[in-house]
């Protein structure tokens, strides 16, 4: 039943020997892939409460798997890790998926170990387009300065970009220009702080370009794999698929997004404590 139910303790065997392999304290984080839930305040609270109760005299590993979520609660996690930890840095650990606002958190450690299948993604943020679809706030931004730009510049019939430009509010665009901008500040900051001190915001903003926009890679959801993340300057420790870490975090991960995926739409976990958030009511992957 244990095993079929995937309750905390048929992780604690795994979390005990990833920590004797890496010689520090571990500590889990998944959000679901099938739930309608992000990373939150609440999560940044919970994390912190765990991180209370740890040793972390010889810093500690995050293991953290999510779609994303605010970017501000990412700044919390990351500013709670380096705080708690008694090195002022922490490692993390991408099992399979660490997107948008869980890139930002792996951006604030001093390393990220990424296996061969292992991504992070663009942190460009999204907005609610339709009922049901969600789009990049890059895009609307551009979409409406190109047109813009093309109005000003017209020698014809302005009507036909004034119709256009009256299904845009400006007061929205300058909103969205705003935390597209603090989406990139906490990026820039926190990375100049962390595994990229010593070169200038400047530079750390042109490093990666690949993760503020989706110019390159035309999708939010379009994998950054770890030999970008590499060009990008980001200090990644790479696993093979062969190497028995990497087999121990995968086998975590397997556990572990079992659980989140079907009993529970969020955990977070160490050797001794763990918290979870049951599945929203009318949460599902289809609904």
């Amino acid at each position: 039943m244990a095993e079929q139910n995937q309750i905390p303790a048929t992780r604690t065997r795994i979390i005990k020997n990833l920590e004797r392999i890496l010689g520090r304290p571990v500590i889990v984080y998944f959000t679901s892939f099938n739930h309608p839930v992000m990373i939150t305040d609440e999560d940044a609270d919970m994390l912190e409460g765990l991180l209370q109760k740890m040793d972390l005299s010889n810093g500690l590993a995050l293991v953290i798997n999510s779609p994303g979520g605010s970017g501000l609660t990412a700044e919390r996690i990351i500013r709670a890790c380096r705080s708690y930890s008694g090195t002022d840095e922490y490692w993390a650990i991408v099992p399979n998926k660490a997107k948008s606002a869980a890139t930002m958190v792996c951006f604030g450690a001093s390393k990220i170990l990424m296996g061969p299948t292992s991504e992070l993604g663009p942190i460009d943020p999204q907005i609610k387009i339709n009922t049901n679809t969600f789009g990049s706030a890059y895009n609307v931004i551009k979409s409406y300065e190109d047109l813009f730009d093309r109005a000003t510049k017209s020698k014809g019939r302005l009507e036909p970009y004034l119709q256009q430009l009256s299904n845009y509010n400006e007061k929205e665009i300058d909103h969205l220009r705003m935390i597209q901008s603090l989406s990139e500040d906490i990026a820039v900051k926190t990375l100049a702080n962390g595994m990229m001190k010593g070169i200038s915001e400047d530079d750390i903003r042109s490093k990666i370009q690949i993760f503020l926009t989706p110019e390159e890679t035309k999708t939010h959801g379009r994998p950054i794999y770890r030999s970008d993340a590499l060009k990008c300057g980001l200090k990644v420790e790479k696993l093979d698929a062969k190497d028995d870490l990497w087999k121990v975090i995968y086998e975590l991960y397997i556990r572990m997004n079992n659980y989140v995926s079907g009993r529970v739409s969020k955990s977070i976990e160490t050797k001794t404590y763990a918290y979870a958030m049951p599945i929203p009511k009318g949460g599902g992957k289809n609904d």
